[in-house]
């Protein structure tokens, strides 16, 4: 993962937590996710600058956009979700010029960034940006997003939208078990896996659940599997209480390092963290990624655009690039989900490779801004008095 998916987004996580109580989801530690596909489809009408009707509307949309000749981009790391192919491929197939600023800008840096282009009509403030659930909610409520409806609309799941078009959610990872073979562990294959005997001093979270999103977050996927539910986060602490009474949770936070080396041989990490470090390591160590049989839990990252953009047709052609088979693809091969994953695999839009290389995320949910509100709330508050541990 670059600097700006850990240090500015994970620091821009907790200022937003102190906030509005929870930020986004779908954030960890490392993560270098890595790359394709081939479709245009046709805009949706809605937010397409009052134009007239077209008998070609993907025409129309090129044309006005190569017409404003650049699109303003935030925080596009290039080996983050494989975004450097997704520019590539787009800058390559139209006459759009990409000025792109501060890759390692935080979800609160790229807000800001917004807010300063409306004040001062800058021509070079971001067109489009790329944040978590809870900054979208702040910004869509300070009216610095513009509604657009991508022409497949349709097949992003309801719970990963906006209803009225201001935000959706682009791509996302599921909560997954990291571990190192090499260093003797066997994977697990389920939460209650996580309690045998033959995990001693094995398990290891990628966080302080007291103030890491990725871990408070993986304690609320342990709740789903153990009695809880969205709206009842509680089962999650008692399950870690369980995990520390039996003598197989470490007290220290799992990085790539201390995974490689097998002091933290087992912890849990996004799906994109995990599949990045398994493709670096090649093999040494040998990591196996497996998301859990149950209690899958999805972050949502959110593709927005400006109310301000300067160049809103570019922004509209970059998100219809974005959402099209093709570019749900590229994100895909970048080891991160796209939105309509489910929708692509049931029409076997994806490649065969590509699908080979993955673990099944299947059924994983998505709970909504108040719910992971409530759960933060309830984890945070509640880690110290049930489960006692200091994660350092």
């Amino acid at each position: 993962m670059t600097t700006r998916q850990t240090s500015s987004r994970v620091a821009a996580l907790f200022v937003m937590v102190s906030l509005v109580a929870f930020v986004a989801s779908a954030c960890g530690s490392d993560a270098s996710p890595a790359t394709s596909g081939s479709q245009r489809p046709a805009p949706s009408a809605v937010g397409s600058a009052g134009s007239s009707a077209s008998t070609d509307p993907q025409a129309e949309l090129v044309a006005a956009a190569e017409k404003e000749g650049s699109l303003t981009t935030i925080a596009l790391g290039h080996d983050w979700c494989n975004y450097g192919e997704a520019i590539t491929t787009f800058t390559t197939r139209y006459a759009i010029t990409l000025n792109e600023l501060n890759p390692d800008a935080s979800f609160a840096d790229q807000l800001a960034a917004i807010k300063a282009g409306k004040d001062t009509k800058d021509p070079q403030a971001p067109d489009v940006v790329d944040v978590g659930l809870a900054f979208a909610a702040s910004a869509k409520k300070n009216g610095l997003l513009a509604p657009y409806k991508v022409s497949t609309w349709d097949s992003i799941p309801a719970a990963a939208k906006d209803p009225d078009g201001i935000w959706y959610g682009g791509y996302y990872g599921v909560l997954a078990f990291e571990t190192n073979k090499t260093a003797g562990a066997t994977p697990p294959t389920d939460w209650a896996d996580l309690l045998d005997a033959s995990h001693h001093l094995q398990i290891a979270l990628a966080g302080d659940p007291r103030v890491s999103t990725q871990a408070t977050q993986t304690v609320y996927a342990a709740a789903l599997a153990n009695g809880g539910s969205l709206d009842n986060a509680k089962p999650g602490l008692d399950f870690f209480a369980k995990l520390q009474k039996a003598g197989n949770l470490v007290a220290s936070i799992a990085t790539p390092d201390s995974i490689d080396v097998g002091s933290t041989p087992i912890t849990v990490r996004w799906t994109y963290n995990a599949l990045a470090h398994r493709d670096r390591a090649n093999g040494t160590p040998d990591i196996d990624v497996t998301v859990p049989a149950t209690g899958r839990l999805a972050g949502l990252y959110i593709q927005a655009i400006s109310a301000s953009a300067p160049h809103p047709n570019a922004a509209k052609l970059w998100m219809e690039f974005l959402y099209s088979d093709e570019g749900q693809n590229i994100w895909l091969k970048g080891n991160c989900n796209p939105i309509r994953f489910e929708d692509l695999s049931a029409r076997s839009a994806i490649p065969a490779d590509v699908v080979a290389n993955l673990p099944d995320t299947a059924d994983a949910v998505f709970p909504t801004l108040d719910q992971l509100n409530a759960a933060t709330t309830l984890i945070t508050q509640g880690w110290n008095s049930v489960v006692g541990v200091d994660i350092r």
